[in-house]
Formats: C-alpha cells, sequence, structure tokens
C-alpha cells in the first residue's frame, strides 16, 4: 500500500475515535420515543379494530330469524334461516341467498 492508503486509514480511525461513545443517557430519548409510538399504535389502530371486533361479535350473537340484515357486499335481505356460519336471507323478490354469517354487516333498524 502507498503512504496515501496508510494516511486514509488513520484518518478514518480518527474520526471514529473522536465520536462520543453512546452512553446511557443517549437510550432514554430512544427508550421515550419508542414508548410514545406504542402509544400511538395502540390507541390509532388496535383499540379502535378490537372495539369494532367486539360489536362485529355483539351483531353475530343477537341475530335472529326475521331481521333485516345489510351484507359485506351491500345485499339487503331478511333472514330465514341461521347457521353456525351461514345464513339464509330472503331478499325481496323472494330469492333465497346463502351468505355467510360473518358477511352480515349491520341490522336494518325497522
Amino acid at each position: 500500500m502507498t503512504d496515501g492508503g496508510a494516511e486514509t486509514v488513520t484518518q478514518l480511525e480518527m474520526l471514529f475515535l473522536d465520536a462520543p461513545a453512546a452512553g446511557a443517557g443517549d437510550l432514554l430519548p430512544l427508550l421515550i420515543l419508542l414508548v410514545v409510538f406504542g402509544a400511538v399504535f395502540y390507541f390509532l389502530l388496535l383499540r379502535p379494530q378490537r372495539r369494532r371486533q367486539k360489536e362485529h361479535q355483539q351483531l353475530m350473537s343477537s341475530l335472529k330469524r326475521g331481521d333485516r340484515v345489510v351484507t359485506a357486499g351491500g345485499i339487503h335481505g331478511t333472514i330465514e334461516k341461521l347457521d353456525d356460519d351461514t345464513a339464509i336471507l330472503v331478499l325481496e323478490e323472494g330469492t333465497k341467498m346463502r351468505m355467510a354469517k360473518s358477511s352480515i354487516v349491520d341490522k336494518v333498524r325497522k
């Protein structure tokens, strides 16, 4: 190697040696930032999603024959029969349609 190359390595080493060492004082702001991000993630994403899941589960357990419902696809119908995971809906012109029970998103209030 030439002297210029050895001199460059020495300069790089000096840059790293002059850099301040990471101490415990540098970890506190990082820890606070992670806690803030965790709180924001929880309150903006997880908590509302759990609330929606709970509401949907309550809707599923309250369904009964004769309820007018709306599906995720926007189909309106009346429940004729309910099974564990399916529902038979009667549409306006008497057409019957078997749907996944979980695709029911709302009851139509009379």
